[in-house]
């Protein structure tokens, strides 16, 4: 979602939430799409397809993000976000809408440290994907493991052509994108760079 001003960000959340009420039912829950992973330093967590029952655990992670993590997740910087945003995050399509969460288990029980997802783009045929991982997590290869499967996830439905907007100085985010898909176009404007790229094979990507 092209990011702006506070205002803009909420009108365009707006035009999403309606164009999603558009499809009836969501196709069934992929669950080819969950699997076990290993960080970099020996953790385990586990990517699998949002469910409508991750509405709380959406805003647990939210509230637990840094307001720099936030803003460069949501290009705006807001205590809480609207109840309805966290409702259409977490109830998807698993076609034209999907999300994948890093999920971990805790003493209070299951706890998301990070969710990938592709949208709707600006372009026919496009996805727009965003990713945020949760601060104490960053820095660990989760990042890239939910980059790969979200694209991967986008391919095997048909869908090859992706979209993302990152704040210019999140350095992390667009060296990511650059070392792990085939950029086709770059621009930045007003502090923010808009790319279009397509996926790598796993296999060929720097781990």
């Amino acid at each position: 979602m092209k990011p702006g001003r506070v205002g803009g960000v909420r009108e365009r959340m707006d035009e999403a939430m309606q164009d999603s009420r558009s499809v009836d039912t969501a196709a069934p829950y992929p669950r080819e799409l969950v699997r076990t992973i290993t960080l970099k330093d020996g953790f385990s967590a586990r990517i699998r397809p949002i469910r409508p029952d991750d509405e709380p655990r959406l805003v647990d992670l939210y509230e637990r993000l840094s307001r720099h993590t936030a803003y460069q997740r949501f290009f705006t910087v807001l205590r809480r976000l609207p109840p309805d945003w966290y409702h259409f995050f977490a109830n998807v399509d698993y076609v034209r809408r999907l999300a994948l969460v890093a999920e971990r288990e805790t003493v209070a029980g299951v706890q998301l440290i990070g969710v990938g997802r592709y949208e709707p783009g600006e372009e026919p045929d496009t996805v727009e994907v965003a990713f945020v991982v949760e601060d104490g997590w960053q820095g660990r290869g989760l990042g890239g493991i939910l980059l790969d499967a979200v694209l991967g996830a986008a391919e095997a439905r048909g869908i090859h052509r992706f979209s993302a907007y990152v704040q210019a100085d999140n350095h992390r985010m667009l060296r990511l994108l650059s070392t792990r898909t085939r950029v086709e176009g770059r621009k930045t404007e007003e502090g923010v760079t808009g790319l279009r790229f397509r996926r790598v094979p796993a296999d060929a990507t720097p781990r």
